[in-house]
């Protein structure tokens, strides 16, 4: 009988909801936010938003209520990512943030900072999948697992300014997908160190 315990270890787990627009299908991105709720890993628990994005001149920026948080995204999953997202020289501005709706109807993220507003909202969602991605998947070292909202609608506002653009379709393995998903219940695992 195989055991019911993955045999990875655990990195983190929490929350990793994204949007990305493009105007050519995918191939390139004109905005790219990734949002983070971490309930835990070893450096602590809180959020982070990394966004580069028409409304920040396509300059990385990144907010957070737990700097450290933010670094460890960045060097441990980031970098394999996104790496524009990875760069430790990028500042970590103070924010707090907030969620609001839910699926039923509109899930918005509020990120509020001393200089800046963020607001992420998605909606009119696809039917929800559990991602599965052991170690190894498309060349990475870690592995991931989610249950994602894929969602056809979705907004970036900026102190008011919205971004133009959509999300797109796309497919992941067998399901319809999109580029902007809830991407909730997510944990990261390495491989076990023996």
């Amino acid at each position: 009988m195989s055991s019911p315990v993955d045999p990875n270890d655990v990195m983190m787990t929490g929350e990793n909801s994204f949007i990305r627009y493009s105007a050519d299908g995918g191939k390139t991105q004109t905005d790219r936010v990734s949002h983070w709720r971490v309930l835990w890993c070893p450096a602590g628990a809180g959020h982070a938003l990394f966004a580069k994005s028409t409304l920040t001149g396509g300059a990385v920026r990144i907010w957070s209520d737990n700097a450290p948080v933010a670094r460890w995204l960045q060097k441990e999953i980031e970098s394999l990512l996104f790496p524009a997202f990875a760069d430790a020289q990028t500042p970590v501005a103070g924010a707090a943030f907030t969620r609001a709706g839910g699926i039923d109807s509109r899930a918005a993220e509020i990120v509020t900072a001393q200089d800046a507003e963020i607001v992420l909202s998605w909606e009119d969602f696809l039917p929800p999948f559990v991602l599965n991605m052991p170690p190894g998947t498309a060349g990475r070292p870690i592995g991931v697992f989610s249950t994602f909202f894929p969602a056809r609608g979705a907004r970036i506002a900026l102190n008011g300014r919205v971004a133009p653009g959509q999300p797109y379709a796309e497919k992941r393995g067998e399901r319809d997908s999109t580029s902007a998903c809830l991407a909730w219940s997510e944990t990261w695992v390495r491989p076990r160190a023996r």
